[in-house]
């Protein structure tokens, strides 16, 4: 009996510190879980959505975070600076989509970083830049232009033009998605896009001028023309409002200013938990941060919530 007593501690000890082991790794995979959900978009995360209007046969969603959202936004805003076709949106988002899930990551094959995976040692730029969404996304575009005919090729082809991958078939898993997020993102699909309350990536509120910065280095300085109401002061006197003209442009399917209208307003919507937007309004419809599960609301006929009119007009309010 002696040397079974002896022994006898040990395994007890082990059997112990193996339920621990194991109710910690529970904790710890619960804990992994509940954050890759929150991120990634998963039941009851902040999520944005994409749907279009009046779609026949088309009911399809396709959801993805305020994070991926922003990014997709820049991308189709610097498409429209410099007056490209909805294609070449649709093209790149189709290739951010594949490359880095429409994230912004600092690493990827070897020197590969940003929204397009782009690689440093292949003449893309610095990592600071490529890290830049507005300088990646102008990059893509630059090298995208000099393919000819790219709008009419396939999108696998126009994309492996641009990125030499080493699997260019997979770009076009994306294609569907991509041509839903453009149709939203260039207001080519009305009020297409909606994003649900979330929480505002820092606590730095920049109000109408951090707004205004974003909207002037993404789309352009055209987008805020000097003397425009809300353009270069104070926004009717109020720095959390901003003012942005609708007008025509040469970029989109019909270049319409409602589509002009349409695509700024999905752009501060995208951007919302970025920039702490608290309201968009346009054409008689309202996004407010505080009630964003119900999406685009209408207003009275040609006004936004503060009375305003809106038929020529975007109007947003940030956190001050």
């Amino acid at each position: 009996m002696g040397p079974v007593s002896a022994q006898s501690p040990a395994p007890a000890r082990r059997r112990r510190l193996w339920r621990i082991s194991a109710a910690f790794a529970v904790l710890i995979g619960l804990a992994v879980y509940l954050v890759v959900q929150y991120v990634t978009g998963g039941p009851g995360a902040p999520r944005c959505t994409v749907r279009a209007e009046g779609a026949e046969g088309d009911t399809a969603e396709y959801e993805l975070t305020p994070e991926q959202a922003a990014n997709a936004a820049t991308i189709s805003a610097v498409a429209s600076s410099r007056g490209l076709p909805e294609r070449a949106v649709t093209i790149a988002l189709a290739t951010a989509m594949q490359e880095s899930g429409l994230r912004n990551i600092d690493f990827g094959d070897r020197d590969s970083v940003g929204l397009f995976q782009q690689r440093p040692s292949q003449d893309w730029g610095t990592v600071k830049q490529i890290m830049d969404p507005v300088y990646s996304a102008g990059e893509f575009y630059r090298h995208l232009a000099k393919v000819p005919g790219y709008s009419r090729l396939p999108l696998t082809v126009a994309a492996q033009k641009v990125q030499r991958s080493g699997y260019p078939q997979a770009y076009a898993k994306h294609e569907a998605n991509a041509a839903r997020l453009t149709g939203a993102l260039t207001g080519r699909d009305p009020a297409a896009l909606t994003c649900t309350q979330s929480r505002p990536v820092d606590e730095q509120a920049g109000g109408g001028a951090k707004v205004r910065e974003r909207l002037v280095r993404e789309f352009g300085p055209e987008v805020l023309p000097r003397g425009a109401a809300g353009a270069g002061g104070r926004g009717a006197g109020d720095e959390r409002n901003v003012t942005v003209p609708v007008r025509p442009t040469a970029s989109g399917a019909d270049g319409t200013a409602a589509q002009r209208g349409w695509e700024l307003a999905a752009w501060a919507v995208a951007h919302s938990a970025e920039l702490r937007i608290e309201q968009v309004s346009y054409a008689g419809r309202t996004w407010t941060a505080a009630d964003s599960g119900k999406g685009w609301q209408k207003k009275a006929a040609g006004s936004d919530a503060t009375g305003r009119r809106s038929a020529d007009e975007v109007h947003i309010i940030a956190a001050q």
